[in-house]
This record gives structure tokens, C-alpha cells and sequence, in this order.
């Protein structure tokens, strides 16, 4: 193989390999509620929200506050455990 085609084969791997750091899709489903309805609540584009519960971005920090308010959690909900 070309250096070029292992280049590409590893940059799919990274774009497809997105860890899943946050719980904010698990918590708004035990709550019964939406992205559009986060969304709507902390002043944020349906499109950013959607990016952040299938775990392709994160919020700022500022935000995960926002989103814990919102939600009445605790911010550590909000994220998966570093710990097993």
C-alpha cells in the first residue's frame, strides 16, 4: 500500500471511531424528552444539539451546566464514567 491510501484508511478510522463521552441523549430518553426540546430550552441550534447527542462534538463546560439545569441533573450524570 501507498503511504497516500494508509492515510486515508486511518483517517476513516478516526472519523468513525467517535467515543461516547456524554449521556445527554440516555438522560433526555429517561426524561421523555427531545433534542428540539433542549435545544429550544438552552438557545442552541436543533443541528448542535443533534452533533452532541450522537457524541460527534461536546458542549463547552458553561453548557453541560446549562444542560444539567435544564434537565434538574447533576452534571456528572451527564457524562459516561472514566471508571469501570
Amino acid at each position: 500500500m501507498t503511504n497516500y491510501i494508509k492515510y486515508l484508511m486511518n483517517t476513516v478510522n478516526i472519523m468513525t471511531d467517535y467515543k461516547s463521552i456524554n449521556r445527554i441523549k440516555v438522560v433526555l430518553a429517561e426524561q421523555g424528552k427531545t433534542n428540539r426540546w433542549l435545544a429550544n430550552a438552552i438557545n442552541k441550534n436543533e443541528a448542535t444539539v443533534s452533533r452532541w447527542c450522537s457524541n460527534k462534538a461536546q458542549p463547552s463546560v458553561d453548557v453541560f451546566f446549562q444542560i444539567a439545569e435544564v434537565l434538574n441533573v447533576d452534571v456528572r450524570e451527564l457524562f459516561h464514567s472514566t471508571k469501570k
